[in-house]
């Protein structure tokens, strides 16, 4: 088994083989045909998470240990079983469901492994899918995609679902609606094409790209604007909202965004915050209960979640976001160009 794996953090990942693992219990091995690339592996790459005010979450303080196989948006087969595992899962094309919970505390048996203290993550706690291997702990959280490609099966794992999972969060929405969308990378992209099927409220998107403005519009957006000056950002959405959007959902996550969001919400305004770059907002308390101001988080999605999104996306009324797909020995080249802000759309490796 060959894996691509963090050895020291914030330095080029390195290539490594070992024997393929011995499966216990229930665990499936799955043969990788495609793996995403998700900007929150920046965040494992560079070993802490901002939390603004100077404050940052140290993976190493967490428990994380070195080597480390990032990659948490796998498709692949299904090419064993463990001992006690479903053989008839053997020959399953699927996409990966990563957010698997420790499957003992109460929230993992109420079935609700997200609210798990301490977690099983593929490809953020445990080995992932830069590799051409992967282990499961149960087949599952192998959703077969049908006749999906691959590479958009994989991306469904993470940027598909965390912007489907926070559309389903959003209030009820009318036709004169405005949703804004900052931030148009992968998972915002995705939010858009989503939002264009799921809701009949207009969509703007903000995004300091015109690329990404017009990939945008190609998804669905009925208007892009440049968030690059935030008083102009915000004058502009005002404008073409005529007046305060009804909901503001804010992929990027830095305190300008952050702070823009929450001030471009109207009374019974609902912000939904998905991106992790990190900083920290001032919040009137006050202000939240006299104008009935609703603030979100959302961080990825359920395993039911990830069924339905799957189902939804094999009909094909709903078109993918760009995807590009790279070559596995690549990864280093992948990961500079999504930190430098170069990467349109979603980038998939293949072993």
């Amino acid at each position: 088994m060959d894996s691509y794996q963090i050895t020291r953090f914030a330095q080029p990942l390195e290539k490594r083989s070992y024997p393929t693992p011995a499966l216990k219990g229930r665990e499936v091995l799955v043969k990788v045909q495609a793996c995403g690339v998700c900007h929150s592996d920046l965040h494992l790459w560079s070993g802490y998470y901002d939390l603004g005010g100077g404050k940052r979450i140290s993976l190493t303080d967490r428990g994380a240990t070195l080597p480390f196989t990032m990659g948490h948006e796998v498709a692949g087969e299904v090419v064993a079983v463990g001992p006690q595992g479903d053989a008839s899962a053997i020959g399953r094309f699927g996409v990966v469901y990563p957010w698997i919970g420790c499957g003992q505390c109460d929230a993992c048996r109420s079935g609700h492994e997200l609210r798990c203290e301490t977690p099983r993550t593929i490809g953020t706690r445990k080995d992932g899918g830069y590799s051409n291997y992967v282990v499961v702990p149960d087949a599952r959280y192998v959703v077969g995609y049908g006749p999906l490609d691959p590479r958009v099966a994989a991306i469904a794992a993470c940027s598909g679902l965390t912007a489907y999972s926070a559309i389903c969060k959003l209030p009820p929405l009318t036709k004169d609606d405005h949703v804004l969308v900052i931030g148009a990378g992968g998972v915002g992209l995705a939010a858009v094409s989503l939002l264009s099927h799921l809701t009949p409220a207009r969509i703007v998107v903000a995004d300091i790209s015109e690329a990404k403005r017009q990939g945008a519009i190609a998804a669905g957006a009925s208007a892009a604007v440049s968030n690059e000056d935030e008083a102009r950002c915000t004058e502009a959405v005002k404008a073409i909202c005529g007046g305060s959007p009804r909901a503001v959902m804010d992929f990027v996550g830095t305190q300008s965004t952050g702070q823009m969001a929450l001030g471009l919400l109207g009374r019974g305004g609902h912000m939904i915050v998905v991106g992790l770059f990190g900083g920290e907002i001032a919040v009137s308390i006050s202000m939240l209960a006299m104008r009935n101001i609703t603030i979100q988080g959302s961080n990825v999605g359920t395993l039911e979640e990830l069924e339905d999104l799957v189902e939804l996306l094999q009909d094909g009324r709903i078109e993918p976001v760009p995807i590009a797909s790279r070559p596995m020995s690549e990864v280093n080249d992948v990961l500079a160009e999504l930190l430098e802000g170069r990467a349109a759309g979603r980038i998939v490796l293949a072993p």
